[in-house]
């Protein structure tokens, strides 16, 4: 028996951080193996929440419920501003 006098020590494991860009391209990946446009369904899952647009494929549909749907439209929007006006703007 443990002595009562005694703190006892916890750690509570961190869970692995989410990447939402990692996640975005293995749903697409899912997707595009099983025969989907991934962008229309995609864009059905963020629009409605309805997580029957993304296929159990791969663990996709589990995968793109661990993030919130505005976290993706954020992922979205900052990687076509950097393609497409950031990189824009820097040319003569």
């Amino acid at each position: 028996m443990q002595k009562i006098n005694n703190t006892q020590y916890f750690k509570v494991q961190k869970e692995t951080e989410v990447v939402v860009s990692e996640i975005i391209r293995i749903v697409y990946s899912a997707l595009t193996e099983k025969g989907y446009n991934p962008v229309n369904q995609i864009v059905g899952y963020v629009m409605s929440g309805d997580p029957t647009y993304i296929t159990s494929h791969k663990g996709a549909r589990s995968l793109i419920m661990k993030v919130e749907r505005d976290e993706i439209i954020e992922e979205l929007l900052r990687f076509y501003i950097d393609k497409n006006i950031n990189q824009n703007s820097s040319k003569p």
